[in-house]
């Protein structure tokens, strides 16, 4: 099973130094890029990410990345 493509763009998101966030990696959440819960019905699981520092992170859309939660431009193949 292939994941649900939420965008063909990355988030652009702010991470806060310590927190730790879960990116959707099943794409059916309606709260992209991050988790919420409509993995339950899928073989996906979201991914936790604990930001090292306060900075603007660009988190995957497409969910085709082969670095994890992060775009790594695999949209621009899409």
């Amino acid at each position: 099973m292939k994941p649900h493509i939420a965008q063909k763009a990355p988030y652009a998101v702010e991470v806060t130094a310590g927190q730790t966030y879960y990116w959707c990696s099943c794409g059916q959440s309606k709260n992209q890029p991050f988790c919420d819960g409509s993995h339950k019905t899928t073989e996906f699981t979201p991914v936790a990410i604990t930001a090292e520092k306060t900075e603007t992170v660009y988190l995957c859309g497409c969910k085709q990345s082969a670095n994890g939660a992060f775009c790594d431009g695999s949209h621009n193949k899409l």
